[in-house]
């Protein structure tokens, strides 16, 4: 099997695909525009699809039907019984900004042409019941409810946004700004359509995006914007694969020689960075999922501890399965990571990746000491794996987590594996079937479709991987989600956002829309706006038409072309 972390970026599927929809593009553009006029899955721009929503123009995304008027020094929103919440009321403060991007000192231009019907004051933002508004982390978990319902009348009474937790008021509040638009030439914001009627569910509850932070480090501000922009297409996992082979970047008061592996001293992440980003990802409504792959992928922990690897410099990992030292680092680090319980630590969240992909054993077969060990234990280099991962996984269990795992570590154990174990899919999206079909809960991340870094994987292809697709009826609750994965060779802080988008934007969609929203055309047409959107909010975006994604604009035009 091809390595999925230095697989080659050429694909001659992907190619293919790209020129059959290249050599489409003409027609398709008429077939768009008559089916945004038609099509009742098109509504207005908005990016993801809400599961219902109805406006004046019924659903359309072409003209018809009155407006309100927004002016920003009269419109507020308000959080009545949830004031007390913070994230709810730092996630109001952005909006405020957001909602109104360009400056606006007079009132509202009274000779607007806009066929406008009242000018809306107030959006209130409801949370019931009232535990709905605390901010204990804890409560940010899988199945966390995020559905909301919104309305925005077109008598100038207040629009209203009903959640049951304040990050269903998240959700929400992303919908309302990407209903708000700006006039140019009345210089009045307005919300066009009324009144509208929306009522919105993630159709998957764990809806990722994988960042490798090893192969190159990413500043904590970088990924500060990622997760900014992860917020405006709904996604809600953060999967931070924080160390590898190349670097560990992480400080650890329990293991504190782990980070002289990091590349250099600048490239690391300090306890009080990684408590931050934690914290600044919650306020978005983002969960935080730390991954420590073991026993492979760890060759950057010989640098501190070299005791604890088979045989420096010459075989650095996987790690030495015989020294009794491995297993009380690894204990060290998730025991800080999880704060020994349930909801506290580092990362609260309820998962823990510990990967367990691509283990190479031969290092242990060509050292003298771990087969002399595996020999004592009757193993062969297959048990002594088996063995690290029992290991590894009931430790997390004890601290309070449920234990993440490649789905090497499932071809592996079989059936042995503990069904209190998700397996993530990465090789073959066929794989998907056989880890629910055995009982597991599984999350989806195919490299075939989902792999960020596999440079000629077009955004239709990425649209249209459905991860139930093959999936009997009874089996599909064991499909929570899935992640689109940014591997990190070929990606640092100059070409981290327009690698990530659009095209993780449509994984976003597949993955909160409902599963027949699948028209590419009417797609294209809110995709090109949701980027016109992301680039307006300083989120580097590449074209939608690349052969090569973030590849630059071939030549001048607007921000959908």
């Amino acid at each position: 099997v091809t390595q999925r972390r230095e697989m080659n970026t050429t694909g001659t599927a992907c190619a293919s695909l790209w020129l059959l929809l290249s050599a489409a593009a003409a027609a398709a553009a008429a077939a768009a525009a008559a089916a945004v006029a038609g099509d009742a899955q098109v509504v207005h721009y908005l990016w993801p699809l809400p599961q219902q929503a109805s406006s004046a123009t019924g659903g359309g995304g072409g003209g018809g039907g009155g407006a309100v008027l927004l002016s920003p020094a009269r419109f507020v929103i308000a959080t009545p019984g949830c004031d007390s919440s913070r994230v709810l009321s730092a996630a109001v403060a952005r909006y405020a900004a957001l909602l109104f991007p360009h400056d606006e000192e007079s009132a509202i231009n009274t000779t607007t042409t806009i066929a406008t019907t009242a000018e809306l004051l107030r959006l209130v933002v409801t949370v019931a019941p009232a535990a709905g508004c605390s901010d204990d982390i804890a409560l940010l978990r899988e199945g966390t409810d995020e559905s909301y319902e919104l309305a925005v009348p077109n008598d100038g009474s207040d629009a209203t946004l009903d959640a049951r937790t304040v990050y269903g008021a998240l959700r929400g509040l992303e919908t309302f700004a990407q209903l708000v638009e700006y006039d140019f030439d009345t210089a009045a914001y307005h919300v066009a359509h009324v009144p509208w009627r929306i009522e919105d569910w993630p159709r998957f509850t764990h809806r990722g995006l994988l960042l490798d932070t090893a192969r190159h480090f990413q500043p904590v501000g970088v990924i500060k914007a990622l997760l900014d922009s992860m917020m405006y297409a709904k996604f809600n996992v953060f999967h931070w694969h924080a160390v590898d082979t190349q670097a560990f970047p992480f400080e650890s008061s329990a293991e504190p020689k782990l980070w002289e592996g990091a590349w250099s001293p600048p490239a690391r992440y300090t306890l009080a960075d990684i408590r931050n980003v934690v914290e600044y990802a919650q306020y978005r409504g983002i969960r935080v999922i730390p991954e420590l792959d073991v026993p492979g992928h760890a060759g950057s922990w010989c640098t501190g501890y070299p005791e604890i690897c088979p045989d420096p410099p010459k075989c650095l990992q996987p790690l030495d399965p015989s020294k009794p030292e491995t297993y009380s680092v690894i204990a060290g680090v998730l025991g800080e990571w999880t704060g020994l319980t349930t909801g506290r630590g580092l990362f609260p969240d309820s998962y823990l990746h510990v990967g367990g992909d691509e283990v190479d054993t031969l290092c242990w077969d060509s050292t003298v000491h771990v087969v002399q060990w595996m020999e004592s234990m009757g193993f062969d280099s297959g048990d002594a794996y088996l063995y690290m991962q029992n290991l590894t996984q009931q430790t997390v269990r004890r601290y309070g987590r449920v234990p993440v795992v490649w789905e090497d570590v499932f071809d592996l154990f079989g059936s042995a594996l503990d069904h209190n174990t998700v397996v993530q899919v990465w090789r073959l999206f066929s794989r998907l079937k056989l880890v629910v079909e055995a009982g597991y809960r599984a999350l989806l991340s195919d490299m075939e479709h989902w792999y960020l870094d596999h440079l000629d994987v077009v955004w239709e292809a990425f649209y249209l991987n459905e991860p139930f697709q093959g999936i009997d009826d009874a089996a599909q609750q064991l499909v929570l989600g899935g992640e689109v994965a940014m591997w990190g060779e070929h990606v640092d802080s100059s070409d981290l956002f327009n690698t990530v988008w659009p095209r993780a934007a449509a994984a976003a969609e597949r993955l909160w829309s409902a599963q027949n929203v699948t028209n590419i055309e009417t797609a294209r047409l809110r995709l090109e706006q949701f980027r016109c959107y992301l680039l307006l909010r300083g989120v580097g975006v590449a074209p939608l038409s690349n052969f090569r994604a973030r590849e630059a604009p071939p030549r001048p035009g607007s921000c959908t072309q």
